[in-house]
């Protein structure tokens, strides 16, 4: 089955400018995926005839389908449809339809339809008009060579609506598009270079119409999976065949598919075996914290947090012993136990988990670099300790802090289950 492609144009020099955020094109790319489209590329232009042109000739050379938001508005500056007439040798006429509902949507309003206004009902002749359910341009819908060219309104409820109806539809009548199937692999604690050498080899074997991605974020890497082709079923099945295989190489660091994440799994972990948390913490100034209680329904396991930052505060607070933070420092195996120990005393939970470290940039000692850290967890019948060592950078250790301490959570609970 035939790919086909996509190129996506947003048209404005506000997007160039960084007045405004585009957002169109993540979401219109995102939709297209759905009925088997594949985006290209995606590409921002100023309000300048030439250059307009110009990407025009471009996107027709690569794509199958080119989509265009912006510069459809009323005012001098909007030349989207003046270029598209001169594009494809067409003359502009008022189009009965969209003069009825650009006077209805004033009418509407209790305003009087301007001249100005009026002219928004001038299409190229040669085009389909795409009505606008929610503004006053409409869409236009052309045809070349077996190509489909596309413009809406960069206005994104207005751009959302005409896309969904009907401008997917259409699409869908015209090409024969084949299913596109991506399954998301959510691994943590490994590096991309670490883990793609652990599975070179089932990368290597992989079908050639399944594709890996590797999609790296703060402390995590996710492993996007695309297969293509004309059985959605068919497609599924074979992705998770594949995942089973994964799953022999690295298990340890998936940790969950898609939607999932660390803070969800911890929850549910926690929730389906009825214990209770309380955290203790002080490098990570009360990110595990955060993390942990964004997840609605939280209040039934997450009892309580204390954030010790000052070694008088463990011991004044979490009761960790003088002696241990003199003999051994706050920031050491010794020190993390007791406070993940001591709050789940306090708290009277199933499991307490803690964080103490040198965060930066200042701090930090030859025996103690900054971004050493040590995290806890405890529970009725043992305590584990980490040693983790995370860089210089203040934030990233803070945020590294709380997804080692989320992981080692969901990896002791996991291995009761």
């Amino acid at each position: 089955m035939k790919e086909i492609l996509a190129e996506v144009i947003t048209i404005g020099d506000e997007i160039l400018y960084g007045q405004i955020t585009d957002t169109n094109t993540q979401w219109i790319s995102a939709e297209l995926d759905k009925i088997g489209v594949k985006t290209v590329r995606k590409s921002s232009v100023g309000d300048q005839r030439a250059r307009i042109l110009e990407i025009l000739q471009e996107a027709e050379s690569r794509a199958d389908i080119i989509i265009i938001t912006g510069g459809l508005g009323p005012t001098k500056d909007d030349l989207t449809k003046h270029i598209l007439a001169e594009y494809f040798n067409s003359g502009l006429t008022i189009h009965q339809q969209a003069l009825e509902d650009v006077t209805a949507f004033f009418r509407n309003r209790g305003k009087e339809l301007t001249e100005i206004n009026r002219k928004q009902a001038e299409l190229p002749d040669n085009c389909t008009f795409i009505s606008n359910k929610r503004g006053t341009a409409p869409g236009m819908w052309f045809e070349k060579n077996g190509k489909v060219f596309v413009s809406m309104p960069g206005v994104p409820h207005e751009m959302k609506a005409m896309m969904s109806d009907p401008i997917l539809g259409k699409l869908q009548q015209y090409f024969r598009t084949p299913v596109i199937y991506h399954k998301m692999i959510k691994t943590v604690a490994i590096g991309e270079s670490v883990l793609a050498t652990k599975i070179e080899q089932w990368e290597d074997n992989l079908p050639s119409h399944i594709k890996l991605a590797y999609l790296p974020t703060t402390g995590q890497v996710r492993l996007r999976l695309t297969a293509t082709g004309e059985n959605a079923e068919i497609l599924q099945n074979q992705v998770q065949q594949q995942i089973e295989v994964l799953k022999t190489l690295v298990t340890e660091y998936i940790y969950g598919y898609d939607e999932d994440t660390l803070e969800t799994i911890v929850g549910n972990l926690l929730v389906s075996q009825q214990k209770t948390i309380a955290i203790a913490e002080s490098c990570s100034v009360g990110y595990v914290t955060y993390s942990i209680g964004q997840i609605p329904g939280c209040s039934r396991y997450l009892m309580g947090s204390i954030v010790a930052y000052h070694n008088q505060a463990k011991i004044n607070q979490l009761g960790v012993k003088a002696e241990t933070l003199s003999a051994y420092g706050a920031v050491s195996e010794e020190t993390a136990r007791e406070m993940a120990e001591n709050v789940r005393s306090v708290f009277s939970t199933s499991v307490g988990v803690a964080s103490t470290g040198i965060a930066g940039p200042d701090g930090g000692t030859t025996e103690k670099p900054v971004g050493t850290v040590w995290i806890a967890y405890a529970d009725e019948t043992q305590t584990v300790a980490k040693k983790l060592q995370l860089g210089t950078d203040r934030m990233l250790t803070i945020q590294l802090t709380a997804l080692h301490v989320l992981n080692l959570i969901r990896q002791t609970l996991g291995i009761q289950q």
